[in-house]
């Protein structure tokens, strides 16, 4: 299984065509992979959108990139679009597949750099330390990149940011988060955003 984020940043305006757009694109009969996400940039770098899509193989997710490279109107949103990037990722190996569904109305998307060799290590923190992270709030995915600088991604929903603020001082007062040992794998490089799904988003 693989993960793939793509980013694209629109341009004044056109973000609800863009999003059209996007919709018609991966349910094309030629498309591969599934649409697990689609959001809305609201705290972070705006005028953005996040595409969350899964493939099952490396021939499905190349064919499908491929796809996007070789098109002057990628996503049917070309137009629109004035940047675009890919992140590729692999899920954390404990975790389930993410389930479409409706987990809340804000979504905090939040990437570290790792130090070399963090990737194992950091996965064995989350492992131990979620059973109990994950009663206070669910989580969509954490997953690791193939591309670029070591670093990981995680996906969490939340009813609103007031509800965020409120699980986050639980976790921490609990002591049950950060996972333990995790933050010394960690750079100090860390990029946040909060993000809104989107009318086409499984994940709402």
């Amino acid at each position: 299984m693989l993960y793939e984020i793509a980013t694209l940043t629109v341009k004044l305006g056109t973000a609800a065509k863009a999003v059209a757009g996007i919709g018609d694109y991966v349910g094309a009969p030629e498309a591969k992979g599934m649409l697990l996400g689609c959001w809305a940039n609201e705290i972070g770098e705006l005028n953005q959108l996040l595409v969350l899509r899964s493939f099952g193989d490396h021939e499905a997710y190349r064919g499908e990139r491929e796809r996007a490279l070789r098109t002057a109107n990628p996503f049917n949103a070309g137009e629109a679009i004035a940047q675009m990037s890919f992140d590729t990722y692999v899920p954390f190996p404990f975790l389930p597949p993410v389930v479409p569904g409706k987990y809340g109305s804000v979504y905090e998307i939040r990437t570290y750099r790792l130090k070399h060799g963090g990737v194992p290590p950091t996965i064995a923190a989350w492992e131990a330390a979620m059973p109990e992270r994950g009663k206070l709030s669910p989580l969509s995915i954490a997953m690791y990149a193939l591309d670029g600088p070591p670093r990981f991604t995680h996906i969490w929903p939340f009813a609103s940011l007031d509800a965020r603020a409120a699980v986050r001082a639980e976790s921490v007062a609990r002591g049950v988060w950060p996972p333990k040992g995790g933050p010394d794998w960690l750079t100090g490089e860390m990029r946040s955003i909060i993000a809104l799904p989107t009318a086409i988003s499984p994940l709402a």
